[in-house]
């Protein structure tokens, strides 16, 4: 599509006219017969340029060019006014107007008018994407943390946003997989677009099924109305498959299909529809065990796993811990307006010791629940919930590999290390198998040896 017009005119025949000179030129048109409409369309969907009437009943076509660019300044505005009416033409400039065209229309005047509008309406938004990232100088927004693992991610998004491949963000639950998405969407051309994020874990497979690619009126027994579906949705800009390890079996040759053609058909529609959507996908789960396992397509997971970004857990950044949790203080503090500026030495050793299984979420929830308790200006170790103030430093001497410590054989050695790896990674083989520097056949033999592959909490 050229772009996306909306039409305002109180003459059905001229919205008719136009709505179908302009459709065969690639245009997308809604049109509507009143300003007051006009506004209420601007208020629920997003268009590239308005072209409106200057004379009608109600909210004319001047009233109507200021509260436009009162309340939404990028969309241009191109005005259609009687031949000889300059005075009306100008005061439609001062209104806001971008441009003006006099009836009767030539439908070529116009289409050069809107080319121009629609690339003024785009340049604009590229500007000021350009100067977000001039200001925000590399830093990732909510994404916080220094640590070299979090700078190789960073180092990734650099090189990723600019492209429009496919990517596979993995992690453990609660370390950000949705902010790296949003962190790509941001920093790449379809900044401008539509950001759109599914959980495939969080609905029921013919909802999801709905849910992404949309269904036709009498779809089935509630489909009262077709409804486009989040393919649809997100055309040009960016769509988070997020725990894509769950989507169930039935739907992913469906998905396979759309990343493959860029056609998507709406359930109990014999037509489809174009889209133009960059793919990112998150997970927690192994998915190249699922593969193994028959339960995940392998010619899906290579269509998602164009490029991955691996998320560490948070117990794997460091300091960042201390980086985080400061400033969850100062947004939670701002947002509930009481003097509290940061942590305790002795709440930040707690902090530092303790595992996170929950990641970063949990490490949020910890932080909002201390600044609501606290009656100082720091978070002190009583603030903290009762597992992390019980949480003592390690000891860096109570190691097993000690003068003291008894001595076994090098398999039991070898078992040991496999199984603390497993728990530290979440029971994720492919991330244990690049610990260990092994490959994933090697680590399943040492796992079935060690009666793990069925249990232990791996994934």
């Amino acid at each position: 599509m050229n772009g996306r017009v909306l039409i305002v005119d109180d003459d059905a025949e001229t919205c008719r006219l136009l709505e179908t000179r302009l459709k065969n030129r690639q245009f997308e048109v809604c049109s509507t017969d009143s300003g007051e409409g006009a506004l209420a369309e601007l208020a629920s969907a997003d268009y590239d340029v308005v072209v409106t009437d200057l004379h009608m009943g109600g909210l004319d076509g001047i009233e109507l060019c200021r509260r436009i660019a009162e309340s939404y300044p990028d969309v241009p505005v191109v005005v259609l006014t009687a031949f000889g009416s300059l005075d009306s033409a100008v005061a439609a400039i001062r209104a806001g107007a971008y441009d003006f065209i006099t009836k009767p229309v030539e439908v070529e005047a116009l289409l050069i008018a809107l080319d121009r509008a629609v690339s003024h309406r785009r340049t604009q938004q590229e500007v000021r994407r350009l100067r977000e990232l001039v200001r925000s100088s590399g830093q990732y927004q909510r994404l916080v943390g220094s640590s070299d693992a979090m700078q190789h991610v960073y180092r990734l998004l650099d090189r990723v946003a600019a492209t429009d491949a496919s990517v596979l963000v993995t992690g453990e639950s609660g370390t950000g997989k949705e902010l790296v998405a949003q962190a790509i969407h941001e920093r790449s051309r379809r900044a401008s677009g539509p950001f759109v994020a599914l959980s495939c874990a969080a609905l029921p497979e013919a909802l999801l099924e709905s849910e992404l690619f949309g269904h036709a009126r009498g779809a089935f027994t509630d489909a009262r109305a077709a409804r486009d579906g989040l393919f649809v949705r997100a055309n040009r800009g960016t769509l988070l498959l997020d725990e894509i390890g769950d989507m169930p079996l039935g739907l992913q040759p469906k998905l396979l299909r759309v990343l493959q053609e860029h056609n998507v058909r709406p359930v109990g529609s014999d037509t489809e529809q174009r889209v133009d959507v960059r793919i990112v996908s998150a997970t927690h789960r192994d998915l190249e065990s699922l593969v193994e396992e028959r339960s995940f397509r392998e010619d899906l997971f290579y269509r998602l796993n164009v490029i991955r970004i691996q998320l560490p857990p948070l117990r794997a950044r460091g300091t960042d811990v201390l980086t985080l949790a400061q400033s969850f203080v100062e947004y939670f503090a701002a947002k509930n307006d009481k003097a509290v500026r940061g942590i305790s030495a002795a709440a930040a050793d707690r902090l530092l010791a303790h595992d996170w299984p929950g990641n970063v979420r949990e490490l949020k929830n910890c932080m909002e629940r201390a600044v609501a308790l606290t009656e100082y200006e720091e978070v002190q170790v009583g603030d903290l919930p009762e597992g992390l103030r019980r949480t003592q430093p390690a000891d860096a001497g109570a190691d097993e590999d000690t003068e003291s410590a008894p001595l076994v054989p090098l398999e039991e050695v070898e078992r040991r290390h496999v199984i603390r790896v497993m728990r530290a990674v979440g029971g994720n083989k492919t991330l244990a198998a690049q610990v260990l520097k092994v490959d994933r056949k090697t680590l399943y033999r040492r796992l079935e040896l060690y009666g793990l592959l069925k249990g232990g909490g791996e994934r």
